[in-house]
């Protein structure tokens, strides 16, 4: 777990580019770079202010995504998704075949012990299993973002 000293922009709410910064700093690589965070945190997220230092950690050992977290009972808790780190040097490089192609039927899943939710979509890109790909589900307006699980299938990120 990492903590970082964040100084709110306004009592209310935290400066969403400091924390950028912060998931920088934690990831040890820059926005856009390998191992660095993929995109800017989402600018209409509203946080509301901690009364202590967010904390940062890694989602999964794949470190695929950096969870942020308010440490308050009612604190808040975001993922910024994490470019894949080069491969390591003298490693030989392993190519994966997708499981998932673009326009493939998928279902997109989601649970945890005792309860599930699943729903139809189309594949949006071309994914290896742990890969992320967008899937347009049936009904919603946008794309979501999942992960590869296995053929035709996909989880949300988190789950």
């Amino acid at each position: 777990m990492f903590s970082l000293l964040m100084m709110a922009a306004a009592p209310a709410a935290f400066d969403l580019a400091l924390l950028d910064r912060a998931a920088e700093i934690f990831a040890g690589a820059r926005l856009g770079q390998p191992g660095g965070p993929v995109a800017p945190i989402d600018r209409r997220l509203r946080l509301s202010s901690c009364s202590t230092s967010p904390e940062f950690s890694w989602r999964a050992e794949t470190r695929d995504a950096i969870v942020i977290r308010c440490p308050d009972p009612k604190g808040w808790r975001i993922f910024v998704a994490v470019q894949a780190s080069p491969v390591l040097a003298g490693a030989a490089p392993v190519k994966v075949e997708p499981v998932i192609r673009r326009g493939d039927p998928v279902t997109l899943v989601a649970g945890q012990s005792g309860f599930s939710v699943s729903a139809d979509g189309t594949a949006m890109a071309d994914a290896a299993p742990g890969a992320r790909l967008q899937i347009k589900v049936e009904g919603a307006k946008a794309p979501v973002q999942a992960i590869a699980l296995e053929t035709g299938k996909a989880t949300l990120p988190g789950w």
